[in-house]
């Protein structure tokens, strides 16, 4: 790493933005001086001639960001200076900056992308494309090339040592707690507790007493004081589920918790201080919230100091088998033989939507363990089809908009439909009862089919000694005995 025994300055207008910055560029190997505004920048800058890195809040106090890379441009023709922001940037801004040659980062890609410009030459900044010079922008991207589960690993651990909220973003069933509580275990934090609210779960007065607590008497039912989530998690961490859903006078006292760390119960006088990490976590889209008013702009400000996004199931197809194979070896029952997955499901599997991500790939291996029949899984998958729903591969089909569903084909082509997944089937067993000649047993280990699972949908098919002839010659013989081997 470039990093090594280097010196980078951090200025960003936000105390837990300074924090976070200073902690990842650490734990790369660069010592780090902290600033407040520009002014403080150049005056170290002066200062200290080991500088190797600059980055720059494009918001600041006194003298923002791109007048301070203006400025030290005059003397630091080559210094690597990056810029970033967590609020939207002019073109004007982003032309400036490309001009006096830095790299710019909106802040909901800090993270990961910060990570690739410091493995990236730094000292050259020039890029013959010019628009690649903006992370994020260019279709050359090293980060295509890498898959979400192996660039998460080291994000996890950069994370999770930065003392700072965290708001994870992504479709529901993505894993966003799984993700919250390997940050919160790989954080000096990991001994205390984890605690976990959806927000969306409780009205909103019930949600308002499991955070914060209440006193005696403060309502109707309330008998004896109680603590409140975000005491029972002092010292440790508090994941917001769905906080996108959180009601707006919730949210002016959630940002009190962040700003100053204390709060009132309900119906108390007393302020009560707590020392939690915050973690947020929504399926919305919060800047649209804020354009509607349904969430408030300051809050959001303040738990984006890093933003995950977690891409849907549907973009990270190269994860489905080993993540299929994880969730296999993680329920596989002590009692019952080994569980693999045969061409047919995994070839199902590949060209499945997963609207329901992760979840409902884990759901689907529990199932399997349990019905040990990849026929039936594989026919589900590939029947699954919502009208006008595809994935971004086209891969679901529109039905036909001229015939209605209950119209005089439609019978006749679900009967078309259901004979050829028969044929289908009866391809695929005749293929390994016959490269096993015809030893039952041995076929369904061949499939990894359960045994008697194997018997039935032979019975079923009407397979039997009469259909011992071979196929010589047969293409879909030879199709199907490719891909069982492979």
């Amino acid at each position: 790493m470039q990093g090594r025994g280097r010196t980078a300055i951090v200025a960003d207008e936000c105390f837990e933005g300074r924090t976070f910055l200073k902690t990842m560029l650490q734990s790369e190997g660069f010592a780090v001086r902290l600033a407040e505004n520009g002014n403080e920048v150049l005056s170290l800058l002066r200062e200290d001639s080991s500088v190797s890195l600059v980055l720059l809040d494009v918001r600041m106090p006194e003298k923002n960001g791109v007048d301070t890379l203006c400025e030290l441009r005059r003397e630091h023709r080559k210094l690597p200076v990056i810029l970033v922001s967590g609020r939207p940037v002019s073109q004007a801004v982003l032309n400036t900056i490309q001009e006096h040659e830095a790299r710019y980062i909106d802040k909901t890609f800090l993270p990961e992308r910060l990570m690739i410009a410091l493995e990236s030459d730094l000292p050259d900044l020039q890029s013959p494309s010019g628009r690649d010079l903006f992370l994020g922008t260019s279709n050359a991207d090293p980060a295509g090339s890498r898959s979400f589960l192996g660039k998460i690993a080291n994000l996890i651990k950069q994370v999770g040592h930065a003392n700072v909220p965290v708001l994870l973003q992504g479709e529901t069933g993505v894993g966003k707690e799984v993700l919250a509580r390997s940050i919160h275990a790989s954080s000096p934090r990991a001994k205390k507790p984890f605690v976990k609210i959806n927000c969306a779960a409780f009205p909103s007065d019930l949600v308002e007493s499991e955070l914060f607590g209440h006193e005696r008497g403060a309502f109707s039912g309330a008998v004896a004081q109680r603590q409140g989530l975000f005491e029972t998690a002092h010292g440790g961490t508090i994941l917001l589920d769905e906080i996108g859903d959180m009601e707006i006078h919730l949210q002016a006292k959630l940002l009190q918790v962040l700003q100053d760390g204390e709060f009132r119960r309900i119906g108390g006088r007393e302020l009560v201080r707590v020392d939690v990490r915050i973690m947020a976590a929504t399926h919305q889209n919060l800047r649209q919230s804020i354009v509607d008013g349904l969430f408030r702009e300051d809050l959001y400000y303040r738990l984006n100091v890093v933003n995950l996004e977690i891409p849907p199931l549907r973009e990270r197809r190269e994860e489905i088998l080993s993540l299929a194979e994880y969730f296999l070896r993680k329920y596989q029952p002590i009692d019952r033989a080994p569980l693999s997955i045969p061409p047919i499901l995994s070839d199902a599997m590949l060209s499945y939507a997963w609207p329901g991500n992760v979840r409902e790939l884990e759901n689907t291996m529990r199932r399997y363990l349990i019905l040990r029949d990849p026929f039936r899984l594989s026919q589900d998958l590939r029947s699954f089809k919502p009208n006008r729903e595809k994935d971004e591969q086209g891969l679901v089909a529109d039905q036909d908009e001229n015939q209605s569903d209950g119209g005089p084909d439609h019978g006749n082509a679900l009967q078309r439909a259901e004979q050829a997944k028969r044929e289908a089937e009866s391809e695929v067993l005749l293929a390994a009862l016959e490269s096993t000649r015809w030893n039952r047993k041995k076929a369904a280990e061949l499939l990894s089919v359960d045994y008697k699972a194997f018997l039935y949908k032979m019975k079923k098919l009407g397979l039997d000694a009469q259909n011992k002839t071979k196929r010589k010659g047969s293409a879909t013989e030879g199709k199907w005995l490719g891909s069982l081997s492979a």
